[in-house]
């Protein structure tokens, strides 16, 4: 099970955009991937045909491509660093009844993600 959800604020932490942040568009969990956005732009070559709506023109198109899971970390809403994502049990009271809920919290700060 991935730890990183979609709209999660993540860091690339290996690979040729090691540092860039981006929020995290689309995630792929068969192939653990994420699509991140602002990350991993591609050159795609068009070329010109017809679609539903008319022609296309051809040319260059700049596209994301997804990251590997592994190389993208969960940044920290404190600390504003990269860290690890854990899950812990906590129970929460509604109309007098307590309920025990799954939490995702950031393990370097505590913070509930």
């Amino acid at each position: 099970m991935a730890k990183i959800k979609k709209d999660d604020l993540v860091q690339i932490i290996a690979g040729k955009d090691k540092g860039k942040q981006g929020k995290v568009l689309q995630v792929f969990p068969s192939r653990d991937r994420v699509l991140v956005e602002g990350v991993n732009r591609v050159t795609k070559h068009l070329r010109a045909g017809q679609n539903n709506n008319g022609s296309t023109e051809g040319g260059l198109q700049v596209v994301e491509a997804p990251v590997h899971i592994s190389n993208v970390a969960v940044v920290d809403p404190e600390t504003k660093k990269p860290t690890r994502v854990g899950y812990r049990f906590e129970t929460v009271e509604k109309n007098g009844e307590s309920k025990t809920v799954k939490v995702r919290f950031a393990k370097a700060s505590g913070k509930v993600l």
